[in-house]
């Protein structure tokens, strides 16, 4: 199991000409947070994930040092981080027409009193790893989730499913955009992992499992699994005790 309290990797993959994926970790405070860890995967156009990605980290992060003080609850103050950074990247295309349509997921949380608080966009992930079991805490914002949680579509087939990557929400789709929220009380040893789809396309749930379970540099471990099933896309993992 995973011994330092914190370790991430963003890597390219065997497929893709450029890194789309950004990720942000800070063991320590960020404005009024304890801590925060981001992994966000980009989209649309000729550099534009890579920027969009990039801008929802920047501004999310610089709305949440500037605040000295706040009513809202924890949760409360990431949702109003990612409206804030959704305008951003929304104004960036108004200024530079050719970004237009690009976008990213995005998936943050932050680890106090024993309780991980989540921000949720997309269909990157957050997961708890223990010795004994691997959980899914976020659900995807895509198509065939959407299918899947109907009853439209089995697990198998949503994973061969050509819509399988058609996200429903994006940060920097929509001025209307809104994340989900989510409270999960931590286990006594147990493992938050972040990561963008890179990773969860091309390594099992089980397999990710045994890789943090066993392995003395799991960050390393789960891109070099991701990586050798084929690299498909970027791969981006952040995993906190």
């Amino acid at each position: 199991m995973l011994d330092s309290a914190v370790y991430g990797l963003t890597d390219i993959g065997k497929v893709r000409s450029a890194n789309q994926d950004s990720i942000f970790m800070s063991a320590g405070a960020v404005g009024l947070l304890p801590n925060l860890f981001i992994v966000a995967d980009g989209m649309g156009g000729h550099k534009g994930g890579e920027i969009a990605s990039r801008l929802a980290i920047s501004h999310f992060c610089e709305f949440l040092q500037e605040m000295t003080h706040s009513s809202e609850s924890t949760l409360d103050m990431l949702i109003t981080a990612t409206k804030v950074a959704n305008g951003k990247i929304l104004e960036q295309t108004q200024k530079q027409p050719e970004l237009l349509g690009m976008g990213t997921t995005f998936t943050g949380c932050t680890i106090k009193d024993g309780k991980c608080e989540i921000i949720h966009i997309g269909d990157s992930r957050a997961y708890v790893i223990t010795n004994d079991n691997i959980t899914q805490l976020t659900h995807d914002h895509s198509y065939v989730n959407e299918m899947v949680r109907a009853g439209q579509l089995t697990e198998a087939e949503a994973r061969g499913h050509p819509k399988r990557n058609v996200l429903t929400r994006v940060l920097g789709g929509d001025p209307g955009m809104y994340a989900d929220g989510y409270i999960y009380e931590m286990e006594p040893n147990g493992v938050i992992l972040l990561c963008s789809d890179g990773l969860y396309n091309m390594v099992s749930d089980n397999e990710i499992k045994e890789i943090v379970c066993t392995s003395e540099n799991p960050a390393d471990a789960l891109v070099a699994a991701a990586n050798a099933n084929g690299g498909a896309d970027n791969i981006s993992v952040i995993l906190v005790r």
